[in-house]
């Protein structure tokens, strides 16, 4: 196969391993560490109100556009009521309705939100609004500061900012105290703040949210101004002026109309609790991949059965294993017994750890490779041989876990799980090996294959990149572009520049 077939090859595979990747992670948000845990706060209200005679009909404005969060759930907790989502001029409300009900009412709406800045804050561009109706003589109040403040300002963001600070005065002229008179809450401050900006010609809307943090029983509401300037909304602190908006500040509803209306209902009111929660990230992932309908979870290692799971967590990281044997082998040039016996090896260190997995692997090999050469005087075939090769090892595995018993070392017990008929076959090809090439090549090839396992276990114990394989296994296609593209190197190994510097030179 020609060079650029391979190159096109391995591009493939790493254009798709590494698209899959991108989509799980940033659009499904699974987690690239583990023990990934996300702040998740669930917001509640409750609606009540003294029913009527007759039918009742609660609407509740609920979050749309929320800048900096996505939703995670929501649901309505409301025995006898009809419930419903529908899209009002205001954004989404809830709705509540049942044929009769007596006595005080309390509905309730929950939302569970998380914090994502990939989240779009995009809105549809509003028109220039028209200019607002005001009576004499607050028209002329209006007209006279808006004129002034423009003559101070160069764009909408100054206008606004200077706007909020002759608002905020603590010595108004008298357009200001005119307009501000009959003002008693801070909603009705941005509200006034967002007709004199339609009397300008800007955009501009109330903004009702939580400034999130921590455990709240009763959450107070905080409006807040957003200006459309043409090409995105700003927002800005109406008290102040300043263009921000508070930290982890959660946009309920936008407008000025009611928070709730009950029609068959008298004395409505409603309260806010916040709780916040530790959520593990993959199940915010699962909850976000069935709300966009894809089925990406359930092809996903988190949807098997645990046992399973933990089978799978051990076997991806043998392609690991297996990109280390060939960086080792065709470019390091280390010199090693099998093709996967290092790796498997590799994997008996994780459960031996590596100091005693190192020594334990060496006391076999050489007890079994005297036995071996005693065995050599008998002239067996070799099938025999390796099966007397294969029982001697298990006895050997046997007498050394007995003994570290005896001695209190426990560790010594995990030696069974070393792959015995890989090192039977290691113990066999290092014999003859040893018979054709002498001891030193036998002991060069011994010590390499014992070193690549080292390296192998070096990357395949490392708990994030076991993690990142687990959650993301079509990063395994990029490790098989890696390791076709290897399979073509002709060139030098690291060893061989020593050996041929000469004709480099």
């Amino acid at each position: 196969m020609k060079q650029r077939y391979v190159y096109m090859l391995a591009a493939l595979l790493t254009v798709i391993g590494a698209s899959i990747f991108l989509y799980k992670w940033q659009v499904l948000g699974f987690p690239l560490g583990e023990d990934h845990e996300r702040p998740v706060w669930t917001i509640e209200a409750a609606v009540r109100f003294d029913s009527g005679p007759g039918t009742i009909k609660a609407q509740l404005h609920v979050p749309t556009l929320t800048p900096g969060f996505r939703t995670l759930n929501e649901n309505s907790v409301s025995r006898g009521y009809g419930f419903s989502l529908n899209y009002g001029s205001g954004g989404r409300e809830a709705q509540w309705t049942i044929r009769r009900a007596d006595g005080e009412q309390t509905i309730y709406y929950r939302i569970s939100v998380y914090e994502d800045d990939a989240v779009d804050e995009s809105d549809t561009v509003p028109p220039f609004p028209p200019r607002p109706v005001i009576e004499e003589p607050l028209a002329t109040a209006a007209d006279v500061l808006v004129s002034d403040v423009r003559d101070r300002s160069a764009d909408t963001a100054s206008f606004t900012t200077e706007l909020l600070r002759r608002l905020n005065d603590p010595s108004p002229d008298a357009n200001v105290e005119l307009l501000l008179s009959d003002v008693t809450s801070e909603a009705e401050f941005v509200a006034v703040a967002t007709t004199l900006l339609a009397s300008a010609r800007i955009p501009a809307r109330t903004v009702h949210g939580f400034a999130l943090a921590g455990r709240q029983r009763n959450a107070p509401l905080l409006p807040w101004l957003e200006v459309h300037d043409g090409d995105r909304w700003l927002y800005f602190n109406p008290a102040t002026g300043e263009q921000t908006l508070p930290d982890r500040y959660f946009v309920w509803w936008r407008g000025n109309e009611p928070l709730a209306n009950v029609e068959g209902g008298s004395r409505v009111r409603v309260e806010f609790a916040v709780q916040r929660n530790q959520l593990d990230a993959i199940a915010i992932a699962e909850t976000q991949a069935r709300q966009q309908g894809t089925s990406a979870f359930d092809f996903s290692l988190y949807s098997l059965p645990i046992q399973t799971q933990a089978v799978y967590s051990v076997l991806l990281m043998i392609p690991i294993g297996a990109l280390v044997m060939v960086v080792m082998r065709n470019i390091v040039g280390i010199d090693a017994f099998g093709t996967f016996m290092p790796v498997l090896i590799a994997l008996a260190f994780r459960e031996t750890r590596l100091l005693w997995g190192v020594i334990l692997f060496t006391l076999l090999v050489a007890l079994g490779l005297s036995i071996r050469f005693l065995l050599e005087r008998l002239r067996l075939l070799l099938v025999p041989r390796l099966s007397a090769v294969l029982i001697v090892v298990v006895l050997l595995m046997l007498f050394i876990s007995l003994m570290s018993h005896r001695l209190g070392l426990e560790t010594g017990l995990s030696v069974a799980l070393f792959p015995m008929v890989i090192i039977a076959m290691t113990i066999e090809r290092m014999s003859v090996v040893w018979e054709e090439r002498g001891a030193a090549d036998a002991m060069r090839a011994g010590l390499g294959s014992l070193l690549v396992a080292v390296a192998a276990y070096a990357f395949m114990g490392l708990p994030w990149l076991e993690h990142i394989v687990f959650t993301f296994p079509e990063l395994l296609l990029v490790v098989l572009a890696l390791v076709v593209l290897a399979g073509r190197y002709t060139g030098y190994r690291l060893t061989e520049l020593h050996r041929f510097k000469e004709l480099r030179g």
